[in-house]
């Protein structure tokens, strides 16, 4: 049986079993304002407090503005040393960013020896290639590489806007072992919006099937495992 990692989030690791399978691919998807990010760096930051050493490629936010956010979240800075390797791809250069993740990701995994590789969002990735064909194989190709990889891999994606249950192009929910859907959910009198989320796939191991509600606080992420939704 593989080994867990935990994610690092209260809640959802009980909901996981555990944590994810170790060598897994997990897609976080869910539409603006759900937090993807703050569950990319909160995966990230419990590698790296682990002892770990993490990828992080971002393809929307600079890098100066992710440091900005751990600092502000009061995370002992000291666990990162130089196991955190953070890197931000520009989408708009697309020779550059195709080639950065296709080609040169694999070998930087090795060199660096990172347990734990994010890649926020990798909607963006997808959306470099117009035609629907090519994205696929595309994407087919990529994460059959990075299967062949000693780490744990975990995708951010944005969700359709038609359909918030499904990712943006609809190939990450199929690629990954794992989704996590983030949900927005307006209360019945349209006075506030609150956050759930649910497992909704996990290949080769049981895992909860309820939505549950979560909060992003200060330092941290609350998923309310025990509560029942609204």
């Amino acid at each position: 049986m593989a080994d867990r990692v935990k994610f690092g989030v209260e809640g959802l690791d009980e909901m996981l079993l555990g944590g994810l399978l170790e060598g897994s691919i997990c897609a976080v998807v869910g539409t603006y304002g759900t937090g993807k990010t703050m569950f990319a760096l909160q995966f990230a930051y419990e590698g790296l407090r682990r002892g770990e050493k993490v990828i992080y490629i971002s393809l929307e936010e600079r890098e100066e503005h992710l440091r900005t956010t751990i600092a502000q979240k009061g995370w002992d800075t000291g666990v990162f040393d130089d196991r955190l390797y953070l890197v931000r791809l520009d989408p708009t250069d697309f020779n550059l960013a195709i080639n950065s993740i296709k080609s040169e990701l694999s070998s930087l995994i090795k060199s660096f020896g990172a347990a734990r590789v994010i890649i926020d969002p990798i909607s963006l990735f997808e959306g470099l290639f117009e035609d629907a064909s090519v994205r696929r194989r595309e994407m087919f190709g990529f994460i059959e590489i990075m299967r062949d990889e000693a780490c744990t891999l975990m995708l951010t994606s944005e969700a359709n806007t038609a359909n918030p249950e499904e990712s943006k192009y609809g190939l990450a929910e199929y690629l990954a072992d794992a989704v996590i859907l983030l949900h927005r959910i307006r209360s019945p009198g349209l006075t506030e919006v609150h956050l759930a989320l649910e497992v909704a796939k996990m290949r080769r191991s049981a895992h909860s099937r309820e939505i549950k509600p979560f909060e992003i606080l200060q330092d941290k992420i609350m998923v309310y495992s025990e509560a029942i939704l609204f």
